[in-house]
């Protein structure tokens, strides 16, 4: 697997991306970290106080700019946005942050025609859709992180309640990343056994369906529970998306459920949701149809419609 350029340019200097920047760096990954904001202060004392650490990570230039930053970038992350307020839907906050991705996106693109874009603003997978249209770039290079995060969430909550290492669990949420979320427990295993026939023989004795049900009501409700208590999800997204810049700039070919453009899915089109995708230098190499159960298929696509829904409404 090879590296080539290392540069990542990161719109939006708030607490996602400023502790992406800081996972990013510590990560070694990239050679050139840009920071992008239009509070210019605010970038450039993110810059100086990531720069102090330069004697205990490995070589990295980092630097606050203007969008002409952007040139020769091989990812630009974009973290900009109106944030979400306690008790605050990520749907409630398109038309606000719509309006900021006009105005971000075209700066984007004049400088970073060849880069892959990647979405983390909320609602992330309108948003995701949104900069695909606007940006003209090919579908496989503008992605949306996701429910990598979510995705996480989840295998955290099954490793915690079943006391095997998260790194053996093996489980996705698709779609929407939000409110129609929607967990696979059809595909949902531990070393390779799927849970409908490792839990009834686990020895824990515990209603594992009611469980399951309890765990990914958890995983649904956790950002609102964070947002609640400190204003803000920062720590566990840095780390997700440096999963994902990892699998671009390595050329990793990874699996990881990122938003991308939909095409022909269970009846499913024109829309960005998360499923799981091979993931490389290109962006995305190609999406996995996973075989849903029919229940799985009805939310998916009732996730869809949602989001679809909600566009329709939109004021581009």
């Amino acid at each position: 697997m090879k590296t080539q350029r290392s540069k990542v340019a990161i719109i939006g200097a708030g607490n996602v991306g400023s502790s992406f920047a800081f996972s990013l760096m510590l990560s070694g990954l990239a050679r050139e970290i840009v920071i992008i904001d239009r509070d210019e202060a605010r970038a450039r004392g993110e810059c100086m106080d990531l720069n102090h650490g330069a004697s205990f990570v490995p070589p990295v230039n980092i630097y606050p700019s203007g969008y002409e930053g952007c040139r020769d970038a091989d990812i630009v992350v974009i973290t900009a946005g109106a944030k979400q307020k306690p008790g605050q839907t990520r749907i409630a906050l398109v038309q606000t942050n719509t309006e900021i991705f006009k105005d971000i996106i075209p700066g984007v693109v004049k400088y970073a025609k060849d880069s892959i874009l990647l979405v983390v603003s909320n609602p992330m997978d309108i948003l995701t859709y949104l900069t695909l249209k606007i940006s003209g770039l090919p579908s496989g290079r503008v992605i949306g992180s996701g429910t990598v995060l979510d995705t996480s969430r989840l295998r955290y909550l099954i490793s915690e309640h079943c006391h095997v290492d998260a790194r053996n669990i093996h489980a996705y949420i698709i779609g929407e990343h939000g409110d129609t979320e929607v967990p696979v427990w059809s595909h949902a295993n531990i070393g390779g056994v799927v849970l409908a026939k490792y839990c009834p023989v686990c020895n824990a004795n515990c209603d594992y369906k009611k469980e399951l049900d309890g765990i990914f009501e958890e995983v649904k409700n956790s950002a609102y529970k964070i947002i609640e208590t400190k204003g803000a999800t920062y720590y566990a997204i840095a780390l997700a998306l440096v999963k994902i810049v990892g699998a671009i700039l390595r050329d990793e070919n990874s699996v990881l459920p990122i938003s991308t453009l939909i095409d022909g899915y269970y009846g499913v089109e024109d829309i960005c949701l998360s499923l799981p995708s091979m993931v490389n230098r290109s962006g995305v190499e190609r999406i996995l149809k996973l075989e849903l159960s029919a229940d799985e298929e009805k939310k998916f696509r009732r996730s869809a419609e949602t989001l679809k829904g909600i566009i329709k409404q939109i004021k581009l």
